[in-house]
């Protein structure tokens, strides 16, 4: 859920749900295989985050995941892409059940990633930015063999430094400009975006990763809004100074993360859209979908390779995509 201000700026409530499931169980919720449901939406790049972490650290087989379609209303996310419209799991229809089966007079929003405990229902936490620093931490003994350490404790204080700042001015900082309701708080974001984005090039030519040597959390959280830019933050939130393509720093930078097992093969540029143009009415009246960009330069080289650093650091790529959670064809980039 989000509000536009009397001067137009919009602010979004962070008011998740901050029960963890741990290793100790300290919250009533223990980390055990095949328990609990993460719950994401494709289209979501808060969401798309929790999908990458999950298969880096190969937690598919203890965790299983549910993917809502693109589109939803008011009374949140849908299964609509499973037959009968139902979770296969959870036996639900909509997200919005496994929340009030816990907090029946819930009035927050009911947002994705969402993790649900299978056995009563309910969900249990929807702390994006917790949810998967609880996966490299609280499931560790889970993880493959060759996982990444995604945030290793060395390196913690300058990861959190990074995605502090990104968060503000990128992640959250295309919404700020794409629902402002004044001229001087869109531009106001569009600015804060912008001198970000530039500081953000100017730190990664120099080095291949945002924080070490290797790929953390920051560069999953910076990746997933990267992705979107050309095909929705571009045009449809007004971040148009420049393309993802015409900065070519961060974009040979999303190239190489995009060209890395785990990360482009999570992305449904055809859910993406359809989100975003569909449901933001507000903004996109008519509900029209562009056609474009095209997607084809995603695979194009990108030379990152010659700043050296290894993205898995002592690890290993991850095995490809179950078969069930492999994007369907036509959505990605072939």
């Amino acid at each position: 859920m989000a509000y536009v201000s009397t001067t137009g700026e919009f602010s979004r409530d962070q008011r998740y749900i901050a029960t963890r499931i741990t290793a100790d169980g300290r919250d009533g919720y223990p980390v055990e295989p095949g328990r609990y449901r993460l719950v994401v939406s494709r289209a979501c790049p808060w969401a798309n985050r929790a999908i990458i972490v999950r298969r880096l650290l190969g937690l598919e087989d203890v965790l299983s995941m549910g993917i809502a379609g693109p589109t939803h209303d008011e009374r949140s996310w849908t299964f609509d892409l499973d037959p009968g419209g139902r979770d296969p799991v959870l036996g639900i229809e909509r997200l919005q059940e496994a929340f009030f089966k816990r907090y029946p007079d819930y009035d927050k929003g009911i947002t994705v990633p969402a993790i649900v405990d299978v056995p009563s229902g309910k969900v249990v936490t929807n702390d994006f930015p917790q949810i998967t620093l609880d996966l490299s931490l609280e499931w560790a003994d889970h993880h493959r063999e060759g996982a990444p350490q995604l945030y290793p404790p060395e390196l913690r204080n300058d990861i959190d430094a990074i995605n502090k700042h990104v968060f503000a001015d990128v992640n959250n900082g295309v919404y700020r400009a794409g629902f402002a309701g004044s001229q001087e708080a869109y531009e106001k974001a569009y600015h804060r975006l912008f001198d970000r984005l530039d500081k953000l090039s100017d730190l990664l030519s120099t080095q291949r990763y945002l924080v070490g040597d290797t790929i953390t959390e920051a560069d999953v959280r910076l990746f997933t809004t990267l992705v979107r830019f050309d095909p929705v933050y571009h045009g449809h939130f007004k971040c148009n100074r420049s393309k993802l393509t015409e900065m070519p720093v961060l974009w040979a930078y999303a190239r190489d993360l995009f060209q890395t097992p785990g990360f482009g093969d999570t992305i449904d540029f055809v859910h993406i859209k359809q989100h975003y143009y569909e449901v933001h009415r507000d903004i996109n009246p008519t509900g029209i979908v562009p056609a474009g960009p095209d997607l084809g330069n995603w695979l194009s080289e990108h030379g990152r390779q010659k700043l050296g650093g290894r993205p898995f650091g002592d690890g290993t790529p991850p095995p490809p995509p179950k078969p069930e959670e492999v994007v369907p064809e036509g959505h990605g980039v072939s």
